[in-house]
C-alpha cells in the first residue's frame, strides 16, 4: 500500500507539496519521469490545478485531465475521458477495453513524444471545457 506523502513536519500539506514528497519519495527513474511529465501538464495547461486523490496526484481544469501513478515498472497517466478523446499519435497502451478511459503506460526506458502529449493534454481540458458548457 502507497503511503501519503508527507510535509517535512510531518504532516499533510498542498496538494501540490504532496505531489512533490512523492516524486522525492520515488527517488529513481520514477520520479524523474513524474516530475518531467508534471512540468509537460503545465506548459501544455497554465494555470492547471494540482490535486491529491486517490493517494495520487491529479491535474485538472474544469474536471479532471489526468492521474498520475506510480508503480513498481511504469509510471501511469490516466485519462477518465481518454475514450473520447483524439490520439492520432497512439499514445494510450492501456485500459483499452473501456467505453470511457485510457491511460498511457510508461515503462523506464520510454521516449515522451513531447507534441502529443502537449497535444492530449490540452485536448483533455478542451473536452472538460466543452462538457462543463454543456452542463450549463
Amino acid at each position: 500500500m502507497k503511503r501519503e506523502p508527507t510535509t517535512p513536519a510531518g504532516t499533510a500539506g498542498s496538494a501540490s507539496a504532496l505531489i512533490d514528497g512523492r516524486i522525492a519519495e520515488l527517488g529513481d527513474w520514477r520520479g524523474e519521469l513524474l516530475a518531467t511529465l508534471r512540468a509537460l501538464i503545465h506548459a501544455a495547461l497554465p494555470g492547471v490545478t494540482e490535486e491529491w486523490k486517490w493517494s495520487n496526484p491529479v491535474w485538472s481544469q474544469d474536471g479532471i485531465v489526468c492521474t498520475g501513478e506510480s508503480y513498481k515498472k511504469v509510471v501511469k497517466l490516466t485519462f477518465p475521458h481518454g475514450a473520447s478523446l483524439p490520439d492520432p499519435a497512439g499514445l494510450f497502451n492501456s485500459s483499452l477495453d473501456g467505453n470511457v478511459r485510457r491511460a498511457i503506460d510508461f515503462a523506464e526506458v520510454a521516449e515522451l513524444d513531447r507534441k502529443a502529449l502537449t497535444a492530449l493534454f490540452k485536448a483533455a481540458a478542451d473536452f472538460n471545457r466543452s462538457a462543463t458548457q454543456r452542463k450549463r
